[in-house]
């Protein structure tokens, strides 16, 4: 018994002496606990480092439209907008909303240094509600491009941007959603949702992390009312750079295009079991155009396309994202049903025709 008293002495002795160690350590050297320095320079100021770090390069935008002509001489006014872009290299180029400066007859920007520029529109996509400016301005701040593929439901983020013309602000919220779809916002739907506050002017603003990295632009919020809170929602950035190469590289923006109009609504197992096929999920195809490249690979109307390059298909939305990041010539794999019968094709992508502004 003596023995195990010992022992047990010896243990609390050995513990008691550990612990004042260890707090002799963290009261001198709290530099080597990394995970509470970092804490604490979090909770001492807060996002400020993110904001001061992204902030100088989000620009406000002002847009004139001159509204009238010469069989109203003396009624021509003019409508004017204001919005938000952000500047994303050092040599000028500014990315925002295409619905803000769509039909301007004047584009202004104006840094958060004050200066005041008049651009160029490099090129616009309305299919994504971006479009690409240009500034010709010394020193100019840019912003650092994250990464809005590793967004988690739950991440904080802020808005930057001129709501109401009140110059910059910051809100802050957290990400509530990821890949919203099928708001009839734009033709491809793939929105960061946040209950940051994005306002009337905000449109084209940043939407960064707790980095200062941007990883989105503000676009939209949801039709306010009583029963309506934050919810407004943003381009991811890897959408947004894909769009920027296009536009730098070629004016446009490159997608594939099969020609498929589908039904809406996905087919699911009862649906299948229905038909009397072994299925989960598929797209009924509404209409297939006359010598589009699915006519050409012997897709019809009231086909059910289950897979694409082994894919199987789960939405219209994840198959309009499939077809458009195909590129012209790439071939693409086509399994599915007509009239209860298993089939597969091969067809040859092309680009997707441009939409009208």
């Amino acid at each position: 018994m003596k023995r195990y008293q010992k022992a047990i002495m010896f243990v609390l002795r050995s513990t008691i002496v550990g612990l004042a160690v260890a707090f002799v350590i963290v009261l001198l050297r709290p530099e080597l606990i990394p995970a509470t320095r970092k804490a604490d320079a979090a909770l001492a100021s807060g996002f400020a480092d993110a904001v001061s770090k992204s902030a100088p390069a989000v620009a406000n935008v002002y847009t004139v439209r001159w509204v009238g002509g010469p069989a109203n001489i003396g009624r021509i006014r003019s409508q004017t907008a204001l919005g938000s872009a952000v500047v994303i290299d050092a040599e000028g180029h500014l990315v925002t909303n295409n619905h803000l400066i769509e039909s301007a007859d004047e584009i202004w920007v104006q840094l958060a240094d004050g200066r005041v520029s008049r651009p160029r529109l490099v090129g616009t996509d309305p299919e994504t509600d971006i479009a690409l400016l240009k500034i010709d301005l010394s020193d100019l701040p840019k912003i650092t491009l994250g990464r809005s593929d590793s967004l988690a439901i739950g991440d904080i983020v802020l808005a930057i941007g001129n709501p109401y013309g009140l110059s910059q602000t910051v809100t802050q919220g957290i990400v509530s959603a990821t890949g919203r779809g099928l708001l009839g916002l734009t033709s491809f739907e793939n929105f960061i949702q946040t209950d940051a506050a994005i306002n009337t002017g905000n449109s084209g603003g940043a939407l960064i992390n707790a980095r200062g990295e941007l990883v989105g632009i503000n676009t939209a919020t949801l039709a306010q009312d009583q029963s309506t809170e934050g919810i407004s929602f943003a381009i991811p950035v890897n959408l947004v750079r894909g769009v920027v190469r296009d536009l730098l590289d070629h004016g446009r923006v490159i997608r594939g295009w099969l020609g498929l109009v589908p039904e809406p609504r996905i087919l699911r197992r009862d649906a299948f079991a229905e038909l009397g096929i072994e299925g989960d999920t598929g797209l009924l195809l509404n209409e297939v155009y006359v010598n589009s490249p699915g006519w050409v690979a012997g897709l019809r109307r009231n086909d059910i396309v289950t897979h694409l390059n082994e894919v199987p298909i789960q939405s219209q939305q994840q198959a309009l994202l499939l077809v458009a990041g195909l590129k012209p010539g790439d071939r693409v794999g086509i399994r599915g049903y007509r009239r209860q019968q298993a089939f597969e094709t091969e067809a040859i992508a092309g680009e997707r025709p441009a939409i009208p502004n």
